[in-house]
């Protein structure tokens, strides 16, 4: 057995793309070496702003012989067919075999191919995967043909055994492999030879690299907590912007550097945001007042004065963009309070398209105001603040603010909403009418809100739907899914009563309501599968008259997923299949539809008389349960049917010699389909 060494060491990768890079050289690389015969124990990738690392462990150092049998042609078969053969086995005709079988003699290769040297192998596969490597975005450098992300610099490919390490023979465009490496840019540039992995870490760390992406973001975040804590502070939570930073570094150094005090009463949104997208700074709150008061930079080196010169440089190229940052907010905030107000940022938004086929951004937003009154009745909420915010909601996308931030729309407009005078109900719905943007968001409860977020969502959907522009397979560009789980997750979440097909109506004109209804239902499926209700079980409701209900389509797949799960629901089940099938397969043979109704004076059975008895009483009290939405008390009437139909096919045969008895009691399975049928379509059940 061997361990494997690979390092890549290039020019600085971005962040964004380290961890794909590390999973897709580890998958290149072991799926390569096992199709070629040579398994491993285990393997895990690294990676820096300057390199690659793969590790393998447990590697066989010798690939085994394989021996593989071919039947050929037969003896006698015309030469172009022999000869294919032995250039497919690449074996001369005096190396095959003759054997008898029954159908002639035929002709067998025994193809062997010896095992190669681990090194031969790992070369021929690690350079496939460098010349292949799928990088989002790659680059040519001076004048040879190879790709990489950055200009590659060096290989290091060394395969230890028990018997010390060896460099695999690999030449790459004049890039030949080797057994060093460099340490850390500038505190320690020069280049030191390694023996194995282990070798390689620690000499690494001793040059100021620390390899693991996963140590760096704990370093990082640790550091930066404690400088906060000393001071009083929190660090704002941002995993995404932890990951990135820590893909900047080789060494971090955390440094807290202070805000100054002209822009700390600007949003702390604001601060958040502009600190992030353009310096790729921590932002450091007050806990007391939630004020964004200082920042935390991550440096990639060491220097004498302990940052201080670093820390300088930030703070003032952060106080320049703070100052645009400041501009924006305060031009704008005079806009939202002069006498024209929001109305201004409405009237440019005239000429601004949505969509070429759906207008402007302005024809939609009196859209979803006209479609915001019509629903507010719905979900208890002033019709006339629901139209006002409505008209307001996205005028912020004119906002200095938001065309430099575009991520901050609708809290600008929020800010912007109060700083107006609207009430306060306006200003949340500015907020929240986005929302929920993904299954983890919150789903906005104030009835004005909801309001305009369902209004804004159901445009959408239709308008699209009414163009055509539907999701295919993977492709959503216009992120038509995301937004009927929005308004599903807005109606459920809000205990919303209310047809979805008449709301769908009053959207975009011209949208094939049936097949996005029917799209509305797929979304659920997925939306209730991944909370546990099966999907067979979600398609016997969606059957249903009033689907388009979602919450009492919701009510009913939920207590029918618990009656599926007792005793009682899926012998029920299975008693209905039988009969069903009986029913179905009599109403074919003979032509007629048994519907009528069973008559108690054809009965000839006590068992029969039960079930007439139990379906009699079962018809009423599930009735009026399903009219009541009392879903549960539903199933508990047909929990009561199961004894009587199991005790029914117990003592009963159906296709009586009696016609007059057979028909009767064909009627009786019409009997129990009809019962069963108000609750759900459980032919779509599965047994």
């Amino acid at each position: 057995m061997a361990d494997l060494l690979i390092e890549l060491f290039s020019e600085e990768i971005p962040a964004r793309m380290q961890a794909r890079a590390g999973e897709d050289l580890k998958k290149r690389m072991t799926d390569g070496l096992v199709e070629a015969g040579l398994t491993y124990a285990g393997a895990h990738a690294l990676s820096t702003p300057r390199r690659l690392t793969l590790a393998i462990e447990g590697l066989l150092d010798h690939s085994p012989t394989v021996r593989e049998e071919r039947k050929g042609p037969k003896v006698g078969a015309p030469d172009k067919a022999i000869e294919g053969f032995l250039r497919g086995a690449g074996l001369s005709r005096d190396q095959l075999e003759e054997r008898e079988t029954p159908k002639g003699a035929v002709y067998f290769a025994l193809i062997e191919k010896p095992g190669r040297p681990a090194a031969e192998i790992i070369a021929e596969v690690l350079e496939d995967t460098i010349r292949n490597f799928p990088w989002p975005k790659s680059m040519r450098w001076g004048a040879g043909s190879l790709r990489w992300v950055r200009p590659l610099h060096s290989v290091l490919c060394l395969l230890s055994t028990d018997d010390g390490s060896e460099v695999v023979p690999l030449d790459i465009d004049g890039i030949k492999a080797g057994d060093s490496t460099c340490g850390h840019r500038f505190m320690a540039p020069a280049r030191v030879s390694v023996t194995g992995f282990d070798d390689y870490a620690a000499k690494l760390k001793r040059a100021f690299v620390v390899l693991d992406p996963t140590e760096r973001q704990e370093a990082i975040l640790q550091d930066a907590t404690n400088q906060a804590f000393a001071s009083g502070l929190e660090v704002v939570d941002d995993r995404g912007l932890l990951a990135e930073v820590a893909g900047l570094v080789e060494w971090p150094v955390v440094l807290m550097g202070s805000i100054d005090a002209e822009f700390l009463d600007l949003p702390p949104e604001v601060l958040q945001t502009s600190m992030k997208e353009h310096q790729k700074f921590f932002s450091v709150r007050n806990p007391k007042s939630g004020r964004i008061e200082k920042f935390i930079t991550v440096a990639n080196r060491e220097t004498a004065d302990n940052g201080a010169t670093i820390l300088a440089g930030n703070q003032k190229v952060l106080s320049a963009r703070l100052a645009d940052a400041k501009f924006f907010w305060e031009n704008d905030l005079r806009i939202a309070k002069s006498e024209v107000g929001m109305e201004g940022w409405l009237q440019s938004l005239g000429n601004v398209t949505f969509h070429n086929k759906l207008g402007t951004q302005a024809a939609r937003i009196d859209r979803i105001a006209a479609l915001a009154r019509e629903i507010a009745p719905v979900v208890g909420a002033d019709a006339e603040l629901a139209q006002q915010a409505a008209k307001v909601a996205k005028a912020d996308l004119s906002s200095e603010m938001v065309y430099e931030f575009p991520e901050l729309q609708g809290l600008m407009g929020r800010y912007y909403a109060e700083a107006a005078g609207l009430p306060q109900e306006v200003a949340n719905a500015c907020q929240q009418h986005y929302s929920p943007l993904g299954p983890g968001d919150d789903v906005p409860s104030e009835p004005v809100s909801v309001a305009v977020a369902l209004a804004d969502k159901i445009d959408t959907l239709t308008g699209f739907w009414a163009i055509d522009e539907k999701p295919t397979g993977s492709k959503d560009p216009y992120a038509l899914r995301r937004a009927a789980l929005g308004v599903i997750r807005l109606v459920l979440e809000n205990d919303v009563r209310v047809s979805l097909r008449d709301v769908l109506s009053k959207g975009y004109d011209g949208a094939d309501l049936e097949n996005l209804l029917s799209f509305f239902h797929d979304r659920l499926k997925v939306f209730l599968r991944d909370q546990g209700v099966r999907h067979d079980v979600i398609d016997a409701c969606i059957a249903m008259d009033g689907n388009d209900d979602l919450t009492l389509l919701v009510k009913r797949a939920r207590a029918l997923e618990d009656f599926m799960k007792s005793e009682d629901g899926e012998n029920l089940l299975q008693g209905f299949k039988r009969a069903n099938n009986i029913l179905a397969q009599a109403e074919e043979n003979d032509g007629v539809e048994y519907s009528y109704g069973a008559d108690k004076k054809f009965i000839e059975d006590a068992a029969e008389a039960a079930l007439f008895d139990a379906l009699a009483a079962g018809e009423g009290a599930i009735s009026s349960a399903i009219e009541a939405e009392d879903f549960a008390a539903a199933m508990g009437g047909m929990a009561a049917l199961r004894a009587p139909l199991d005790a029914f096919f117990e003592a009963v045969q159906v296709n009586s010699d009696n016609q007059v008895v057979r028909r009767n009691r064909l009627n009786l399975l019409s009997q129990i389909r009809k019962v069963c049928g108000q609750v759900a379509d459980f032919s779509r059940i599965e047994g």
